[in-house]
C-alpha cells in the first residue's frame, strides 16, 4: 500500500489541498492532480530544465522535488507568470516578438527560470543570461531568440 500525505499549497495563487504519495514528484502532482499541464516532464533527472516552477520565488527543478516537500509554500507554474488580467508579462511578450520558442517544449521551464533570474539581475548582460539558462536545454531555436527576449524584457521591466 503506497504511504500517502494530505497537503496543501498555492499554485499561481489559488489554494490546492490533495492527497499525494510520498514519492510523487512534483511536476506530477501539478500535471496529473491539480491539472496544470503546462509544467513539462523531460528527463526527469533535473538536467533539461524543461519541469523549473518557482517555489516561493526561486527556480526549482518540480522533477526533483516531492510533491510533500512543497507543502505549504507557493508555486507559480507557466500558467501563473501572465499579470492578472491575462495580459503576458514582459518576459512572455519578448519570447513572442524574438521568436524566442519553437516547439514550446522548454519554454515554460526557460520563463520561470528567467523570471527569478531577470528580477534578481535586472542588469544581467548577454553573457550572463547564456549562464543563467545553461540548465535549460533546448534544441531547436539554437538559443539566440531566448537570449534576445531576456535581454528585451530586462530593458523594459528596468523602464517601467
Amino acid at each position: 500500500m503506497a504511504d500517502t500525505r494530505d497537503i496543501t499549497l498555492t499554485v499561481n495563487g489559488e489554494s490546492h489541498t490533495a492527497t499525494a504519495e510520498t514519492r510523487t514528484s512534483l511536476g506530477d502532482f501539478l500535471r496529473h492532480t491539480i491539472g496544470l499541464t503546462g509544467t513539462h516532464m523531460g528527463c526527469e533527472h533535473g538536467v533539461c530544465g524543461a519541469c523549473t516552477v518557482l517555489l516561493d520565488g526561486e527556480a526549482v527543478r518540480s522533477c526533483l522535488m516531492l510533491a510533500v516537500q512543497a507543502n505549504g509554500h507557493e508555486v507559480t507554474t507557466i500558467e501563473g507568470l501572465a499579470n492578472a488580467d491575462g495580459t503576458l508579462s514582459p518576459l512572455q511578450e519578448a519570447f513572442w516578438e524574438h521568436h524566442g520558442l519553437q516547439c514550446g517544449f522548454c519554454t515554460p521551464g526557460m520563463l520561470t527560470s528567467l523570471t527569478a533570474f531577470l528580477r534578481d539581475h535586472p542588469d544581467a548582460d548577454e553573457k550572463e543570461i547564456r549562464e543563467a539558462i545553461s540548465g535549460n536545454i533546448c534544441r531547436c531555436t539554437g538559443y539566440q531568440g531566448i537570449v534576445n527576449a531576456a535581454l528585451d524584457a530586462a530593458k523594459t521591466m528596468q523602464e517601467g
